[in-house]
């Protein structure tokens, strides 16, 4: 018995030094947290989704999820070969080229009027704080930090790992002018060093002009946040990006809900949305849309053109790599009215005002 004690004990030494660690970020105090508690999404202690959403749906268990996640035989397909890829020059890019880039999984960059925006950037080839256990498929990872211009606004869509890179977001920090997040969110950007004035902390249906032909609105998305045992003390967003004459739609995480076809009513129709469209399971399809999710969600938000992110790069669900991408193509072309995909390689530029741009499906052939 006193053997077993000393083991516990330096586990739980173990685990509460690793956990001192930068990170993990810090929780929302001062004035920060008055203000989250102003918020009226804050209920109860926490942040809380418009409609009720349990962490995992009805009948399942998180002792059944981590059973069949370590133990249970899973058929799912791991790449191995290169993830394809283009590189496009991001530092010689001409400030009058609109476009958008994607570096797999929810990171991306784009370039609009002008402008240079970073959303959920994560080039550490890590998506846990566990070194060594989320790791990118080969292939995924062609761009660095250095590859970067300087970013006017750097948005964060909530704080969790495949979106807040704690190593990715140190080595960005010289290059960023400002941030753009969700309430609470700031709190660990600024432990990490980043200036309290550069760093905008939004709640949901906030308006921010950055000049005099571009907004940014806040909206809601159906989901959750939390870098350690402390869930909801920072609030996840979906984001509004428009000109006068062009809208885009920046979903971050979500699970299907009543809020895209408010959103659609409200700012859209869209020119592009970019919806999350990976890393689901039937058993917390309540906070990642299914792939059939991804269809009702891109009607309801009346957009024009639709890009299925959130896959690619990492694996963080029992699917295959391609599942993703391979069920949303198949269930738009069979649909009524189906809507065109945005589907490039990472690295690969998308015109961002031309609707005729085609792309390969570049995942087919991939093993």
């Amino acid at each position: 018995m006193t053997t077993f004690l000393i083991i516990i004990a330096l586990i739980a030494i173990i685990v509460y030094n690793f956990l001192q660690h930068p990170k993990f970020g810090k929780a929302p105090s001062g004035e920060r947290f008055t203000q989250i508690q102003n918020s009226p999404q804050y209920k109860n202690g926490k942040f809380e989704n418009q409609s009720f959403t349990p962490d995992l749906a009805e009948g399942a268990s998180m002792a059944g999820v981590l059973f069949e996640f370590f133990f249970k035989k899973v058929e799912r397909k791991i790449p191995t070969d290169l993830i394809p890829s283009i590189k496009t020059n991001l530092l010689e890019l001409s400030s009058d080229h609109d476009i958008l880039v994607w570096f797999g999984h929810s990171s991306y960059f784009i370039q609009l009027e002008g402008k240079r925006f970073l959303i959920d950037p994560v080039f550490s080839g890590n998506a846990s704080p566990i070194p060594g256990t989320t790791k990118s498929f080969k292939g995924s990872d062609i761009y660095t930090v250095d590859d970067f211009p300087e970013i006017d606004y750097l948005l964060i869509t909530h704080d969790h790992y495949d979106h807040l890179d704690y190593d990715t977001i140190l080595k960005l920090k010289l290059k960023t002018k400002k941030i753009i997040t969700a309430l609470g969110v700031g709190s660990h950007l600024e432990y990490w060093g980043f200036p309290s004035e550069n760093i905008i902390e939004k709640d949901w249906y906030s308006k921010i002009e950055l000049d005099e032909n571009l907004t940014i609105h806040t909206a809601p998305s159906r989901h959750f946040s939390g870098r350690s045992f402390k869930r909801c003390n920072t609030l996840w967003t979906s984001f509004i990006l428009e000109t006068k004459d062009f809208k885009m739609y920046l979903g971050g995480d979500s699970g299907y809900d009543s809020h895209f076809a408010e959103i659609g009513e409200k700012y859209g129709p869209f020119d592009i949305a970019l919806l999350d469209n990976g890393q689901y399971n039937e058993k917390w399809k309540y906070i990642h849309n299914m792939p059939e999710d991804v269809i009702k969600a891109m009607k309801d938000l009346k957009a024009k053109r639709v890009f299925p992110v959130h896959s690619s790069k990492f694996s963080l669900s029992l699917h295959s790599w391609d599942e993703p991408l391979i069920k949303v193509t198949e269930l738009n072309n069979l649909s009524e009215n189906p809507i065109p995909l945005i589907t490039p390689m990472i690295g690969e530029a998308v015109e961002l005002k031309n609707d005729k741009q085609e792309f390969k499906q570049w995942w087919k052939g991939v093993n």
